[in-house]
């Protein structure tokens, strides 16, 4: 498409509610919103390594009419190194530039429990997410770009709109890291495991959606 026509493209996009709750778990995590005319629109742009290909097409699934050039690989050394790709700019992606940043710096919305959904979560976890070893089944996920009082924040959306406990766990003495404990577990594994995909199940430990299902049920 010419110039002229992609103008007119862009005027008919829009997010829909899925893509709305995708790009909140998308901007909690790797996700990162850039504008290249001092804020009066933005784009998305979604990396990860290559071994993560399959979690991004996915994203790229739900964010396809928004995207002008398929995902493409970057390369290092003559390696390839990450897998790729950015959005149209619009300005439909103001609002959630002043939501998740100051300046150029991401933060934690004071009003994240108004916009963060389980399909969120489960994107924020496979972004930033993991178990903290591979003899236990309590949850990590890596916040440590946030500050003490954001990850505060954090932790209060997580209990008043999940119902998941957690803790912080200090990281290299000024960074910190959410916790999810063993009796938060279950409630947890309820809210994400229909949304994570198959090559992130791993960060689960492997465990099936209908397992989830039964073990919250003996807990609840």
């Amino acid at each position: 498409m010419n110039s002229k026509a992609i103008k007119e493209y862009k005027k008919g996009l829009v997010l829909t509610k899925m893509q709305r709750e995708i790009l909140v778990g998308l901007l909690l995590g790797d996700g990162h919103l850039e504008t290249q005319n001092g804020g009066k629109t933005y784009r998305l742009k979604v990396e990860h390594s290559v071994e993560q290909r399959e979690y991004l097409e996915w994203v790229y699934g739900y964010f396809k009419e928004w995207v002008r050039t398929a995902p493409s690989l970057k390369y290092k050394n003559g390696k390839p190194f990450s897998y790729w790709f950015t959005t149209y700019t619009h300005p439909l992606f103001v609002s959630y530039a002043k939501l998740f940043y100051q300046g150029r710096q991401k933060i934690v919305p004071p009003n994240l429990r108004e916009h963060l959904t389980s399909l969120g979560l489960s994107v924020w976890f496979m972004d930033d997410g993991s178990r903290k070893s591979e003899r236990h089944r309590t949850y990590i996920i890596h916040t440590v770009g946030f500050g003490k009082e954001e990850q505060g924040i954090l932790q209060g959306t997580l209990l008043k709109e999940f119902n998941i406990q957690t803790t912080l766990h200090r990281q290299k003495e000024k960074y910190w890291r959410l916790y999810i404990p063993s009796e938060s577990v279950m409630v947890f594994r309820k809210h994400v495991s229909p949304y994570i995909i198959p090559s992130m199940r791993y960060k689960l430990g492997n465990i099936n959606a209908q397992k989830v299902t039964e073990e919250f049920i003996k807990v609840g």
